[in-house]
């Protein structure tokens, strides 16, 4: 090795299985340059760029269409009860916001009444729908990811979801029913895109380029939401075939091409990639897996349970989660109920927050390499400095934003800021099971994402039982509750106590070394065989 590490033989008879040791992981020889502006990791990143976008297009875009495709005209529904505490600021200080006046210009959203007669109760099961087929599936697909490999998993699942995503307006007319089992069908296809991503990422990408191909990769969610948000509204109102049926006409169209692309032209290793230049095939898998080559030897469970990075990763992504539930869900019901203007109503607005974390996570991406190549940094210290920006930061903005007052440019700045500086998670803990395994990181991610998106739930949850416990009034012969701004305060507290609990508990027991048990010194010595899920020759026995 350039480096002068020495690698570790295992005897097996009369010849040897050179390994490297664990902590040699990303001071592999990284001598070889791709000789070229663009590789074959890069249109592999490209196009799972392109899957992550899809996949946020495809769960978001049943929120815009529902607002066309409900008859609100025939709901009998009590009025939202609003708070009053900002009623005399806004009358007074409304005409110079800047803000007040681009939400309540014309909405990029379809208001007209729609055919179909849905309770508040019934369309939050039909939104919801989708969310249980996803979760249900994280787990199991991560687990096969590991034994059969990712390509065809992610390609034919997300291949699924967009066709019955071209099935949800004829489901729709077939009954209620219909409609939801579709929706959970296609969450239930969106499954793998998590788990099996972060596999491909791990053998694809070299750690010293993890930070910005992670984070390009994971951007894409903010990046689709983005295009999914106003595109949806402009097809919903002026679309053919009535309107909201285009949306997953389109959406469910692209979708279905990029999956047929995506089987194509990306292959599950640089091993089993025709097409690939060898220097580049060379400096991946030595700077990946070193020079005792790919292997995939059973998951070790008890020692990831016993692994406190491991615990760590988990505990900072359900604490992001919870967090950016409030900051994306909450934060905007505080400004229709307290501030009193609808930010979800304006494409522009509802896109700021979303456009902010993209943009930061690009830029936070590639400090955080510089910080890696530079040796300034280990990855341990880059991990832990990144994402503390991505979680103290937004943890702070809600604080601010909790004594913004009735200042609604105050607070949708914070709101931007806070999801903005939210972005620099995508090089922390989100890359960092790739780190501490190259080899089990498409597992590791599922059951921490699963995980996660459920602590994601209790955000709604918390923030309905504060609220409607806070204050309580009678009127028109009833008790009713209003939502107080001291209310919303206990609210966007809590949420940045777990932003601050979880970030500081990762800074304490987070790694970016990779673990003891990924060890490949470790591994029994196996027989020359190809990798199901490697698709490359493991361990491979060198003479003496």
């Amino acid at each position: 090795m350039h480096n002068g590490n020495k690698s570790k033989d295992v005897r097996n008879g009369s010849s040897s299985v050179v390994h490297v040791p664990v902590y040699d992981q990303g001071s592999q020889d990284t001598t070889y340059t791709h000789q070229g502006c663009i590789g074959a990791r890069h249109i592999t990143t490209f196009m799972l760029f392109l899957g992550m976008a899809n996949a946020y297009v495809m769960r978001t875009n049943m929120s815009v269409a529902i607002v066309a495709m409900v008859n609100h005209s025939a709901l009998s529904v009590s009025p939202e009860i609003m708070d009053d505490e900002c009623d005399r600021e806004i009358e007074l200080e409304g005409n110079k916001s800047w803000v007040i006046e681009l939400a309540n210009s014309k909405s990029y959203i379809d208001s007209s009444d729609g055919e179909f007669v849905w309770d508040a109760i019934e369309q939050g099961y039909l939104l919801s729908s989708f969310f249980y087929g996803y979760v249900l599936t994280q787990i199991p697909f991560g687990i096969l990811a590991k034994r059969y490999g990712s390509k065809y998993f992610l390609g034919i699942g997300m291949l699924i979801n967009s066709v019955f995503g071209l099935l949800v307006p004829i489901s729709a007319h077939w009954g209620y029913g219909w409609l939801l089992t579709i929706r959970f069908i296609q969450g239930l296809g969106e499954g793998p895109i998590v788990p099996c991503t972060h596999a491909l990422l791990a053998k694809w990408i070299p750690p010293n380029e993890r930070s910005r191909m992670g984070a390009f990769v994971y951007a894409g969610a903010q990046f689709g939401t983005v295009i999914s948000m106003p595109l949806s509204g402009l097809l919903s109102e002026y679309g053919f075939s009535g309107g909201w049926p285009s949306i997953f006409y389109v959406f469910g169209t692209v979708g279905a091409i990029w999956s047929l692309l995506f089987l194509v032209t990306v292959y599950e290793s640089p091993d089993e990639h025709p097409h690939i230049a060898d220097d580049e095939r060379k400096y991946i898998t030595s700077s990946v897996w070193g020079s005792a080559g790919v292997s995939s030897p059973p998951v070790p469970w008890r020692a990831i349970l016993r692994s406190m990075p491991f615990w760590a990763i988990l505990v900072a992504h359900m604490g992001q989660n919870y967090g950016y539930e409030t900051l994306m869900t909450e934060l905007p019901t505080f400004m229709k109920q307290v501030l009193r203007f609808d930010i979800k109503q304006n494409g522009t607005l509802s896109a700021l927050p979303y456009l902010a974390m993209w943009i930061f996570s690009m830029l936070a991406s590639h400090v955080a390499d510089w910080m890696i190549s530079s040796h300034r940094f280990s990855h341990t210290q880059t991990r832990k400095i990144v994402n503390a920006i991505g979680q103290y930061g937004p943890a702070i903005a809600l604080i601010a934003a909790s004594y913004t007052g009735c200042n609604a440019d105050l607070t949708v700045a914070l709101l931007t800021i806070g999801v903005g500086l939210n972005g620099g998670i995508y090089s922390g803990f989100k890359v960092n099971h790739l780190d501490i395994s190259p080899r089990f990181a498409g597992i590791i991610m599922s059951f921490t994402n699963c995980l996660a998106n459920l602590a994601g739930l209790l955000a709604p949850m918390t923030a309905g039982y504060v609220i409607n416990e806070r204050v309580s009034v009678y009127t028109y012969y009833n008790w009713v509750t209003l939502p107080t701004q001291a209310a919303w305060r206990v609210v966007f507290m809590i949420s940045s106590g777990v932003y601050i609990v979880c970030s500081t508990i990762y800074l304490i027991f987070g790694s970016g070394v990779r673990q003891p048990w990924d060890d490949p010194s470790h591994d029994e010595p196996q027989e020359d065989s190809k990798d199901p899920e490697k698709g490359s020759v493991m361990l491979q026995e060198t003479p003496r």
